[in-house]
């Protein structure tokens, strides 16, 4: 079988990072392991059930990657993340501080809105059409 198990993100810091994704946006912390050259391997997924596809939250190494960090995708929405219940999770990520760049809008493939993460990145939050 084949599928994306894995997206390398670009963080400065892993625990702002790993706090960010699991409080605000309702991720779970799937691996926190510690590596022999002092980084660390770190994947959150989205929902309380594994997904299928993760994010790897890698601390930037150097200047070149520090550069990238929040522009991964040239301003471009990145990452897109599907809801079964768009108003329910609009919510609760606004309550917990998450900065939307639009107000819902209606389109024919779902309800969907651009939020910013943590960093800058750009990310549909997305409930498809039936």
């Amino acid at each position: 079988m084949r599928r994306i198990a894995l997206v390398t993100l670009v963080v400065d810091d892993y625990d702002e990072a790993i706090r960010f994704y699991t409080n605000a946006l309702g991720f779970r912390l799937t691996a926190d392991e510690r590596r022999p050259d002092g980084s660390r391997w770190v994947v959150v997924e989205p929902g309380a059930v594994a997904s299928g596809c993760g994010l790897l939250l890698a601390r930037a190494k150097d200047e070149a990657q520090r550069g990238r960090v929040g522009d991964q995708t040239g301003g471009r929405v990145g990452f897109f993340l599907h809801t079964d219940d768009f108003a329910r999770d609009h919510a609760r990520m606004t309550a917990a501080g998450v900065t939307f760049l639009e107000r819902p809008r209606h389109e024919p493939y779902g309800t969907v809105a651009v939020f910013r993460d943590l960093y800058g990145n750009r990310w549909d939050l997305l409930q498809p059409a039936e």
